[in-house]
C-alpha cells in the first residue's frame, strides 16, 4: 500500500468530485465545509460536566414533541 501525502490525497480527491459532480457542484461542495470556531477543548469540558441523566430526560422530552 502506497502512503501518499495530504497534498495528493487532497489533489485527487478534488478530481474525483470534479469527474461525479463537474467543476461547479464541485467547488459549492468544497466551500460548504467550514473549519468551525470557538474552543473545542473548553466547550468539551462543558459538555462532559453534563450528566447522563439530564441527557437522558432530555432526548425523551424532545421525543415526546414528536409523536
Amino acid at each position: 500500500m502506497e502512503i501518499k501525502t495530504l497534498h495528493e490525497i487532497r489533489i485527487k480527491g478534488f478530481r474525483v468530485l470534479v469527474k461525479n459532480l463537474g467543476p461547479a457542484d464541485a467547488i459549492r461542495f468544497i466551500q460548504s465545509y467550514t473549519h468551525g470556531s470557538g474552543d473545542y477543548t473548553k466547550e468539551r469540558k462543558q459538555w462532559l460536566e453534563t450528566d447522563f441523566d439530564a441527557v437522558m430526560a432530555a432526548i425523551k422530552e424532545r421525543r415526546k414533541k414528536f409523536r
